[in-house]
């Protein structure tokens, strides 16, 4: 009898540890995530949806918003090729301070984000040591958001460079193929799941940035002013109905960003692409 209730006994075992696992992990996430996010969208519909419509299409949040996304745009595309670029000579090639060069890429991680808008305030601002002063203009913008969505691309496509097989490169080069036709047909097709994950992370984070930027771009509106900064301000001006109607706008688009790109690198994925 006890013999054949042993055996029973370590599944039901295994089922209730993996409910209770789950359970754990959905009451984390509630807790930290879904509620917080759930609270945002009720606050953003507090006065119905005639005045969430006002409130994002009023005339500095939609310039605001047209800002940010158009600048995250380029910086991202920017940085798909940079981090790319960058995690090529980080893994294939060696050189002096490559360690150094290393730790580097993961300081806008680490680095306090009005630390890094005053970092480069202080070295591309008004007075600038290098001569180079482009503060309080859109190029602020794109050089505070390289900042700090350069990592995601790099730290993303480089464990993948590293776990590549050679032998796959050797072969197409013993079989005539130049280096770009290698790198376009063997390489590519298996760095880019990660590029594209790479880059809708550091999309989804150039949205929502606010400390690299308050300083260096000027906030002005319809002209250097992002929408995380005009959030800010509508909340300054007791104004937090309209401040939650453009959070959710950016948390739908990043929402919407990071499902697209895990749809694409599910049909990469299953196309060998």
């Amino acid at each position: 009898m006890s013999s054949v209730a042993q055996p029973v006994a370590k599944p039901l075992r295994r089922r209730r540890e993996g409910t209770l696992s789950l359970g754990v992990t959905t009451g984390y996430l509630s807790v930290i995530v879904l509620i917080p996010l759930a609270a945002l969208v009720l606050r953003s519909m507090e006065g119905g949806a005639q005045e969430f419509w006002d409130a994002i299409t009023e005339p500095q949040a939609v310039a605001s918003l047209r800002l940010t996304f158009v600048v995250s745009l380029v910086v991202v595309l920017i940085n798909a090729v940079a981090g790319t670029v960058v995690a090529w000579v980080l893994v294939r090639d060696s050189f002096r301070g490559k360690s150094l060069v290393n730790a580097l890429i993961d300081l806008p991680f680490a680095l306090p984000t009005i630390v890094a808008g005053l970092t480069l305030l202080a070295l591309y601002g008004p007075r600038s040591p290098i001569g180079v002063n482009v503060a309080y203009t859109t190029g602020a913008l794109v050089l505070a958001l390289l900042f700090v969505t350069l990592p995601f691309v790099v730290r993303t496509v480089q464990p993948v460079l590293l776990e590549l097989d050679r032998d796959m490169e050797e072969a197409a080069h013993s079989l005539g193929a130049t280096p770009l036709q290698t790198f376009r047909r063997v390489v590519f097709p298996n760095l880019f799941p990660a590029i594209l994950s790479g880059t809708a992370l550091g999309f989804a984070r150039a949205l929502g940035e606010f400390g690299a930027v308050v300083l260096i771009s000027g906030n002005q509106p319809f002209k250097t002013e992002v929408a995380s900064v005009y959030i800010f301000g509508q909340i300054e001006s007791d104004n937090v109905t309209g401040a939650a109607a453009v959070s959710v706008v950016l948390l739908v688009a990043s929402l919407g960003v990071l499902l697209a790109i895990g749809g694409v690198r599910r049909w990469a994925t299953r196309h060998d692409l």
